[in-house]
């Protein structure tokens, strides 16, 4: 590689890295907590967990779990209800005072007894809720994912820039090595790279999952402006539902009209993502990847008819399998461990990679200090700078 590439591949990767490290490190160290969402969850005491009863204990009336939550709160409607892959004895019924409230209540109801448990704390609970928020739009809506989206693109940019940069010069030097010997400024410039290629795969697929992930809410507001416009097309000029049919009715429907399927969640009439006249059954798989994956079967709210489902277009699924890639969280606890050891050696790259630019910005502004002005001599500034 010509010396003129090799300096244009530094500008790159200097100012890419620049740029994006404040807000990697911030997601990086708000995005270990959520890896361990659940545990930390438990340990808090903010996880929600059904009473112990046999495994073959029947599922209750799914109308009478929506009752039970709407005797909390009677002048609330119902938004949603969804059940966690890991957690079918619980229903989880989210109430609003409108479709789109965001001051909404969730409230956990025993999916068996069809007796409510709690009302879960938001995200479990101040701490990761902030986390969380943090995280995904630092407290600014949309805004604040596509911020952190361009964020992650100039993170893929420092990646594979610094990947290019990597290999002239490794030629010096055994794979790996660590030079132990030489300076610390060398010694964590050494680290830096190691770390560097050792996460490389790791942090091109979180970045760019997590750039995906950012888009999310575009997606969805296509998608709805697209296929569900056209899934919705018999319904146009028709009032909204008034009176609505049964819910259990409704998910019974579904689950028969895709067997080997499971509930995900149900979004009633009005929400954002099913209309003013439809039950939006989502249903999922079983299946680590296939339980990321949702087919939306649309359900008459008045007549509790299936009126159509279709699967999802390409962009959602690609949406859908970037959540499990980006937090790691479907393989059990050793992929929980691994994703949080990567997580660590790239606050551990970031941390270094400022600490290298502040020593050489430091060097370089001492030796600009030194350098005599161009109205002076060698001798005369050699002079001036004696003791």
């Amino acid at each position: 590689m010509s010396p003129t590439s090799l300096r244009r591949w530094g500008w790159i990767h200097k100012w890419s890295s620049l740029v994006c490290t404040a807000f990697m490190l911030l997601l990086c160290l708000t995005g270990l907590p959520l890896i361990y969402h659940h545990e930390i969850g438990h340990l808090l005491g903010t996880d929600v967990e059904a009473p112990a009863m046999p495994v073959d204990t029947l599922r209750g009336n799914i109308d009478a779990v929506l009752a039970s939550a709407k005797e909390l709160y009677p002048n609330k409607m119902a938004m949603y209800m969804s059940q966690e892959i890991d957690e079918p004895a619980i229903w989880n019924v989210t109430l609003g005072d409108h479709p789109n409230d965001e001051h909404y209540k969730p409230i956990a109801v025993d999916a068996r007894t069809t007796e409510v448990i709690t009302e879960p704390a938001f995200e479990g609970g101040a701490f990761m809720s902030t986390m969380f928020r943090l995280h995904v739009d630092l407290f600014a809506g949309l805004y604040g994912k596509l911020f952190l989206g361009f964020m992650g693109l100039l993170l893929i940019v420092a990646v594979v820039s610094g990947a290019v940069l990597y290999a002239p010069f490794m030629r010096k030097l055994d794979f790996g090595e660590v030079r132990h010997e030489r300076s610390r400024v060398i010694k964590w410039l050494d680290l830096h790279n190691l770390l560097g290629i050792v996460t490389l795969v790791w942090v091109l697929v979180v970045g760019a999952t997590g750039m995906v992930n950012t888009w999310a809410d575009l997606l969805l507001k296509y998608w709805q402006n697209t296929e569900i416009a056209e899934m919705l097309k018999p319904y146009e000029g028709q009032p909204p539902a008034t009176r609505l049919a049964s819910i259990h009715e409704a998910i019974v429907r579904a689950e028969r009209a895709e067997p080997g399927m499971k509930v995900a969640f149900v979004a009633f009439p009005g929400t954002p993502f099913t209309s003013s006249h439809h039950y939006g059954v989502y249903m999922r798989g079983e299946e680590a990847f296939s339980s990321r994956l949702y087919k939306p079967v649309l359900i008459d709210a008045a007549t509790g008819e299936i009126t159509d489902r279709r699967e999802l277009p390409w962009y959602l699924t690609a949406l859908l399998l970037s959540q499990p890639l980006h937090f790691g969280d479907y393989g059990g606890q050793p992929m929980k461990l691994l994703w949080a050891l990567l997580d660590i050696g790239t606050i551990i790259i970031l941390g270094s990679g400022l600490y290298l630019w502040f020593k050489r910005s430091r060097k370089a502004r001492a030796a600009n200090q030194s350098k005599p002005a161009a109205h002076e001599s060698p001798a005369l500034a050699r002079s001036t700078e004696s003791p």
